[in-house]
């Protein structure tokens, strides 16, 4: 196949699962030369009078050229074409937490913005999943006599770590000595009955680091302090603190909670809020199992498509990453108010809580890589936009 091109980007979705690829080689410029393209299993390869481009597929992936159909010009984006795909990619991503490993061993937490330790040699006996949100309603409609669990909250022991869907609960006694977040003001409240006074937290009540000043989470009770992934790095005292690219690491931390969540509970829409109940994002998780690779053979390309950021190489012409891909709406500015109503109403959308800055964080990072997609991929439906967040 022929196409005109000075330079030409190149962008490539594998789904793992369905074994099928969807390759889109951008629209030439003006004024540009005839071009050859040809397709190997394991390469694509650009001639032009000038010379010849070789863009190299990760070593996991291989396409079957044979099997190309559906061949067609898209104005904006330039060809689109569909072939078979065989990926066989195992997706590290970025550990939350690594209950079987971590367990039993001493662990510090850091705030991941700037390396603060929070929590310093804590050795975790036990680290339990949290249930669903709503599990003291499923008892109650289950048992036939007075809910035993009614008004015991679950609060961690000393060496516990309760995991929930996108927190940490962590039991804070032991770490008096230790340099602790800074808390928001306590108020004195007066018990009537014998006009004795104690601390109650004021309703929003944040932990802060010390050094950055970013939330990492609220207090819960006075021992008991819930610390959202977003902002925490667990890791074994025996090691250094990681640094990994902000960006990267809430892409990492959000897929993983829509991975889990719609594996364990059949559910796939989700409203993104904050710490006060305000939604920021309404997020439908389409798939799990997408290769995303992108041609990087002029400089400008690297910022063409920011979700590949920290993954490339100065010696590089490709650029991949393991993706979910999702359709999303932003809420804020009282926008979508309508859509917002009805999924807040509807038992099948999941709630996930994360700190405002951290869901402005979220709709920035889902903004970039939409706009940075080739144009035909950027809306679908109703929805007004497209995007995928890196594994």
């Amino acid at each position: 196949m022929a196409a005109t091109a000075a330079e030409t980007r190149m962008f490539l979705e594998v789904r793992r699962q369905l074994q099928s690829a969807l390759l889109i080689l951008g629209e030439p410029k003006e004024g540009g030369m005839p071009m050859d393209i040809s397709i190997m299993p394991s390469s694509l390869q650009m001639k032009t009078p000038e010379g010849c481009t070789e863009i190299q597929l990760p070593a996991e992936v291989r396409l079957v050229p044979s099997s190309c159909r559906g061949l067609q010009f898209v104005t904006g984006d330039g060809l689109h074409l569909r072939l078979q795909a065989q990926a066989e990619l195992g997706t590290k991503l970025i550990s939350m937490f690594n209950q079987s490993s971590q367990a039993q061993e001493c662990c510090t937490f850091y705030c991941q913005s700037c390396g603060e330790v929070i929590i310093k040699d804590r050795k975790l006996l036990r680290v339990l999943p949290l249930p669903s949100e709503n599990w003291g309603a499923i008892v109650g409609e289950w048992c036939c006599h007075p809910d035993p669990f009614a008004n015991k909250p679950l609060h961690p022991q000393e060496n516990d770590c309760f995991v929930g869907d996108s927190f940490f609960l962590v039991n804070l006694r032991t770490s008096l000595w230790q340099p602790r977040p800074e808390l928001s003001p306590v108020e004195m409240c007066c018990v009537s009955s014998d006009n004795r006074c104690k601390l109650e937290p004021k309703a929003n009540t944040k932990v802060i680091c010390k050094r950055c000043k970013v939330m990492l989470g609220e207090t819960v009770s006075s021992e008991t302090t819930k610390l959202y992934m977003t902002e925490i790095i667990i890791q074994s005292s025996e090691r250094s603190f990681p640094i990994i690219p902000r960006s990267r690491f809430v892409q990492s931390v959000i897929t993983q909670c829509l991975v889990q969540l719609s594996s364990a509970r059949s559910t796939f829409r989700f409203r993104i809020q904050g710490q006060d109940d305000k939604v920021f994002i309404l997020l439908w998780l389409l798939n799990s199992d997408s290769l995303v690779i992108e041609s990087l053979r002029n400089s400008k390309y690297i910022k063409k498509f920011p979700l590949l950021e920290d993954t490339l190489k100065a010696d590089s012409s490709s650029a991949w990453r393991s993706a979910v891909k999702v359709l999303y709406q932003p809420c804020i500015k009282s926008r979508n108010e309508k859509l917002v109503s009805l999924w807040e109403s509807d038992i099948s959308v999941h709630p996930l809580t994360l700190p405002s800055a951290t869901c402005l964080e979220l709709l920035l990072i889902l903004s970039r890589s939409n706009a940075n997609l080739p144009s035909s991929l950027r809306h679908m439906n109703s929805f007004q936009s497209n995007s995928f967040l890196q594994m």
